[in-house]
């Protein structure tokens, strides 16, 4: 995946598992692991050089290839998906999110509560993880982006660079309690549910 044609691609990706505002979920145990080891554990199966907290922003410039950021409440991303999010940065030169197709309805609703218009969730996105940034565009920014919740993060993104939407699979789903640990916890049991 990386060669000497391209410094993009000559230089080791580095990654992130952010647990900044995230509560204790990050701690849940899936399969006896923290869902934080086991992201770690993903991003490192990937071929990306996990950092520590305690990097500088002008480190991560420095190190000259993709920076991934792996949230720890997506801890079912496949290492192949990592991967192919990691290549499509690389190659495209943008930024990359995995994401999933949004199923619910969606409507506005008014200060007093009242229903209003439904949205085409045609072009809505749940942002799941990871957020591969290229080089490019961690060069361009001044410091390190705030990533204690990764839809706002691309939202910022967005406003200044271009970013692309991959389609992660379900078992990327993001998990916001103890009874979602335990659903994927059943999903990846090869017995079945």
């Amino acid at each position: 995946m990386y060669d000497d044609d391209d410094d993009d691609q000559t230089a080791v990706p580095v990654g992130l598992v952010p647990v900044d505002g995230r509560g204790s979920m990050p701690f849940a145990l899936l399969h006896g692991e923290s869902l934080v080891a086991v992201a770690s554990w993903a991003v490192g199966e990937a071929g990306v050089r996990l950092l520590d907290f305690t990097a500088g922003w002008s480190e991560v410039q420095a190190q000259g290839g993709p920076l991934v950021i792996h949230d720890p409440l997506c801890p079912g991303t496949p290492v192949s998906f990592l991967r192919e999010a990691v290549r499509v940065a690389v190659e495209g030169g943008t930024v990359v999110v995995g994401a999933r197709p949004v199923t619910d309805t969606v409507k506005d609703v008014d200060a007093d509560g009242v229903l209003g218009q439904t949205h085409d969730r045609a072009g809505l996105h749940a942002v799941a993880s990871p957020v591969v940034l290229p080089h490019a565009v961690i060069a361009a920014l001044p410091d390190l982006p705030n990533t204690d919740d990764l839809a706002d993060l691309v939202t910022a993104l967005a406003a200044e660079h271009e970013v692309v939407f991959l389609e992660a699979p379900p078992s990327a789903r993001r998990v916001s309690d103890e009874s979602d640990v335990h659903l994927l916890e059943a999903l990846q049991d090869p017995a079945g549910p």
